[in-house]
């Protein structure tokens, strides 16, 4: 008998995971995956660490999740300061200053590139309604062709017109000469890297692999007084009201032999007619070069775990009746991106799990 069964090894398991061994509980922790990490895990090859599901970017404005991932590693000083190619030509990323003169090389100061702007949302008449709408009125028509368009529509298999406008507002946008995409005071990446920190949080748990919980759900649900389910919740209800939409993504590694091969660890391609979204050199991510590289190319796709939740009216209501199962779940608690169908940065994953750890465990 357990105190706690964790379905899943991600950010919000290994959390949870580590603050209730911490406090000598008993925890068992089941993946379905050949490894602990979730998306986080990376896969170590020629001396470069890949990031096997998708770039990782350790960023946070909030004191006490630095405070807490500071026990186990400390982080380089890795900044994130993506490109976008656009059929070849190439524009700086976030939404800045640099963006706004590449696109319109007569925007210098910022009143200039406001006036730009202004002059190309007056298309947007009425209430912003959808995502088109809303990237029009935060950068203008030429950007948006350009920039969000493709990438965009290729990314979720929708149109703009039919995306809610809230997916467009996680992008910044500053009127600044400023490449730095996130604004938090802390960002890097983890020295001894994100599988060593991950091991870290499950040392003192017991760690079960390849095991898919909810297809062993009799043999496992009652070997602990409680239950922390971190998988996606419309599986766990057997998809009773139907399923929760989301984007997956494919990832293709490639091996180059050379040092520096992109000059960037992020470019989004956002051109509709190139397949894949985003090109990941992760040497860069090291602050390093070594006599080969790797390079990952990021592909949407529809079936497989879903990464980013359409979160849409319809999707929305269909969660909100698995949430209200999940809360009459006896012994049960749900957590995480899957669970709560939310899309979560990394250290909003941890303010999380540290918010349950501290509301559950005594």
């Amino acid at each position: 008998m357990y105190d706690y069964l964790i379905v899943g090894s991600g950010l919000f398991g290994s959390v949870f995971a580590h603050q209730a061994a911490r406090l000598n509980k008993r925890v068992l922790v089941v993946e379905r995956r050949a490894h602990v990490g979730g998306n986080l895990y990376c896969e170590r090859r020629d001396g470069i660490d890949i990031h096997y599901y998708g770039a990782h970017i350790f960023h946070t404005k909030i004191e006490r999740v630095w405070s807490f991932v500071n026990q186990f590693t400390s982080f380089n000083n890795f900044i994130n300061s993506p490109i976008a190619n656009y059929k070849g030509k190439i524009y700086n990323l976030p939404f800045n200053m640099n963006t706004f003169n590449q696109m319109w090389a007569d925007v210098i100061t910022p009143f200039d590139a406001q006036k730009k702007i202004e002059m190309q949302r007056e298309v947007v008449k009425g209430p912003i309604t959808n995502l088109e709408e809303q990237a029009i009125s935060l950068v203008g028509s030429d950007i948006y062709e350009a920039l969000i368009k493709g990438y965009t529509e290729k990314q979720w298999n929708r149109s703009c017109k039919e995306l809610p406008p809230s997916i467009i507002k996680r992008l910044p946008v500053r009127f600044r000469y400023d490449n730095n995409y996130f604004n938090d005071p802390y960002q890097g990446i983890p020295e001894i890297g994100y599988n060593t920190l991950i091991e870290t949080l499950l040392e003192k748990a017991e760690v079960i692999l390849n095991v898919d919980f909810n297809k062993e759900r009799s043999l496992f649900k009652n070997m602990a007084k409680t239950v922390l389910y971190t998988g996606e919740l419309d599986q766990y209800f057997n998809y009773r009201f139907g399923q929760l939409e989301g984007r997956s993504l494919h990832f293709e590694h490639k091996k180059y032999n050379v040092g520096n091969y992109q000059g960037v660890a992020v470019v989004n391609y956002t051109a509709k007619e190139v397949p894949y979204t985003r090109s990941i050199e992760h040497v860069h991510f090291a602050l390093d070069e070594k006599e080969v590289t790797w390079v990952s190319y990021e592909y949407p796709k529809q079936d497989g775990e879903p990464y980013y939740p359409i979160v849409d009216e319809k999707n929305l209501e269909l969660y909100k009746k698995y949430h209200l199962l999940a809360k009459e779940e006896p012994n049960f608690l749900f957590g995480g991106r899957l669970a709560e169908y939310a899309y979560y940065d990394m250290d909003k994953t941890i303010e999380s799990a540290l918010k349950l750890s501290d509301e559950v465990l005594r």
